[in-house]
């Protein structure tokens, strides 16, 4: 299994190994994503969940090893999250870094090998989940280079427990609870439901309000500012579809332009541009977040043809608009979620930013004034390249300037304060 993969496993109780040498924990998640107290994280310290479903069982032929019941874990867990830890070094030093699951008969389910660890001390390898009254696996790797410390914080944890990195043998464990399997068979994901695509609708200067997520708002008419002059304006175009596919959208005038995703489902999502030679050019979506929704910028080449691949599970939506449609940013909060495209259209101000993914925030700006090529966008300034909540306050110039959430995998708001009137 790839990053971001997923598929359905069986509600039985799944031994999982953690390849490499790693502690192995888990942590039991409630909808919220958060855990309900220290007695949902399941460790060297506290090798037996309160409930018994999830158990530490030690190490074994250099794996750490997890027992997880799925048919006996509690209703108000939603997800548990599969963690690895170094107790040295970092995780691009550990050899062999996977995470696998097995059925009671040993037979291998699923596994997935981590090849991109990096400087973190600390991953989460994998999560199985709930979804439509079965189980699944999803392949994560997601890291934190803050360690555990920020892993804890992020799932409400109070603090990092006492004891990792305390060897623990078989012996050491109380005796496993007694499995009863539940009465319903093991489930049989069914056929998703035909997606039937609503009709485009007639042409405005703002885009439909996005079909997914809740908190995705439609953007707003072009801007009227008379200076603005940066690229043309022309009709958007939408494209419908299910799955894998190839996006192309011919006769759109060269230069940059604003590419909103909608994919309604769970899994990978990645969007790419292509080149006259069909090969991958720009990376503009690479994503696991179910229901990804977000707006990226793109360049149309001089022959005016857009071609993108695009990977996706499920039903999705493209819309392509020019780049003046894209939401000016003012001094109203504007909550959105995943990557976007704002214009800040007045004079020099301050832009606040309220951060609360778990994962990386970049932003970068792209100053217009005197660039004067409406067929490439000026070279970007990085203003915001972190990881984790936060809230940045970030200087921004006089405009045109173009404001790109480039990644974002999580809510957040923005606002300008200290907004000066435009001395163009």
């Amino acid at each position: 299994m790839i990053k971001g993969g997923n598929c359905f496993v069986p509600s039985v109780p799944l031994r999982i190994a953690v390849g490499g040498g790693l502690d192995a924990m888990a942590l039991l998640l409630t909808e919220s994503g958060a855990v309900r107290g220290d007695g949902d994280v399941v460790f060297h310290g506290a090798p037996v969940h309160p409930a018994g479903a999830v158990r530490l069982l030690g190490t074994d032929r250099g794996a750490a090893w997890l027992e997880v019941g799925l048919g006996v874990v509690e209703e108000q867990i939603d997800r548990v999250l599969v963690v690895g830890s170094t107790r040295s070094g970092a995780m691009r030093d550990v050899a062999g870094l996977s995470v696998e699951a097995f059925a009671p008969d040993g037979t291998s389910v699923v596994r997935y090998d981590v090849t991109d660890g990096a400087g973190e001390t600390a991953m989460v390898l994998a999560e199985l989940y709930r979804r439509a009254g079965g189980w699944k696996f999803r392949a994560v790797g997601q890291g934190y280079a803050n360690g555990l410390a920020g892993l804890a914080a992020d799932h409400g944890v109070g603090a990092v427990p006492s004891g990792v990195g305390v060897t623990v043998t078989k012996q050491d464990l109380p005796p496993a609870p007694a499995y009863v399997p539940p009465p319903a068979p093991v489930y049989v994901p069914p056929p998703a439901p035909a997606y039937v695509p609503p009709p485009a609708p007639a042409y405005m200067p703002a885009p439909p309000p996005a079909p997914v997520p809740a908190v995705a708002q439609p953007a707003p008419a072009p801007v009227a500012a008379a200076w603005w002059t940066y690229g043309p304006v022309f009709e958007p175009r939408i494209l419908t579809g299910r799955d894998n596919d190839v996006i192309t959208v011919d006769g759109l005038p060269p230069g940059p332009v604003v590419v909103e995703l909608a994919v309604k489902g769970d899994g990978y999502t990645g969007l790419t541009t292509l080149n006259w030679r069909n090969k991958e050019k720009d990376n503009l979506v690479n994503s696991t977040e179910d229901d990804f929704f977000g707006r990226v910028l793109a360049t149309v080449p001089k022959n005016g043809t857009l071609r993108m691949k695009l990977e996706a599970e499920g039903p999705w939506k493209v819309l392509v608009s020019p780049l003046a449609a894209a939401r000016p940013l003012t001094e109203e909060e504007f909550e959105s979620r995943g990557p976007d495209v704002m214009l800040h259209t007045a004079g020099v101000a301050d832009l606040v930013i309220h951060y609360r993914g778990d994962d990386n925030l970049i932003v970068n700006t792209y100053e217009l004034e005197g660039h004067d090529d409406h067929t490439e966008l000026p070279e970007d300034e990085n203003v915001v390249n972190e990881i984790g909540k936060r809230r940045e306050t970030v200087p921004l110039p006089e405009g045109p300037l173009v404001v790109q959430f480039e990644m974002a995998d999580g809510p957040w708001r923005a606002s300008l304060k200290r907004l000066q009137p435009h001395g163009g």
